[in-house]
């Protein structure tokens, strides 16, 4: 899960942005419970936190608040008070849902596969739709962007070397394959964010 340093979403309503942040909040939580079925993780702090979940350091929900709690400062000094009040609404909305949604949906089994092509599409989707309405979902990509912008450091060999760390982590914790699996699906999300977050194409000026 990355950030693409999204447009401001100076086109939409109020209720416009809070209609999209729900509905991407939604699937970025439906993700979480897809990639948990499958007993699989992602990149960024979302995947620091399921990593943490899975070795008994809490819930997921819980972790992932916390765990983005110190990016806002940073996004306040450099996006402005509206992207960090969109980002911090869509973390705590992700939060709150990921918690939620075990209580009405049960995934009996999943298969990690199905779980990597799945969460990845739903994953991708979801972030795109929070991209469109200003918002994020914090954490590593504000620093990446930070540091490209003040130290001449890519966002992009920033947010790879936060989930090798990620990656590397797990692979202390889980077999080769399902690790694997879940860097499947954290590519997914990128291919899907990729083919279709481009301002040329789909983002009016």
């Amino acid at each position: 899960m990355t950030l693409l340093d999204p447009p401001p979403s100076t086109d939409h309503s109020l209720l416009e942005d809070i209609l999209g942040l729900i509905a991407g909040t939604a699937l970025m939580a439906l993700t979480v419970q897809l990639l948990q079925a499958g007993g699989l993780f992602t990149g960024q702090i979302a995947g620091l936190s399921l990593v943490l979940s899975y070795a008994g350091l809490g819930s997921f929900a819980l972790a992932f608040f916390l765990l983005n709690l110190p990016f806002y400062w940073l996004a306040m000094a450099r996006m402005g008070a509206r992207f960090t009040l969109k980002t911090f609404a869509a973390v705590a909305l992700v939060s709150v849902q990921s918690a939620l949604i075990p209580r009405v949906l049960d995934i009996a089994f999943l298969h990690p596969l199905a779980a990597a092509g799945l969460a990845g599409i739903t994953g991708g989707a979801g972030l795109l739709i929070l991209f469109r309405h200003g918002a994020t979902l914090g954490g590593v990509g504000i620093v990446a962007v930070y540091l490209q912008d003040t130290r001449g450091i890519k966002a992009g060999h920033v947010q790879l070397a936060f989930d090798a760390g990620v990656f590397g982590l797990a692979l202390t914790l889980f077999d080769w394959p399902m690790v694997a699996a879940s860097a499947l699906g954290a590519a997914i999300v990128n291919i899907v964010i990729t083919l279709n977050h481009r301002r040329d194409r789909y983002i009016a000026r």
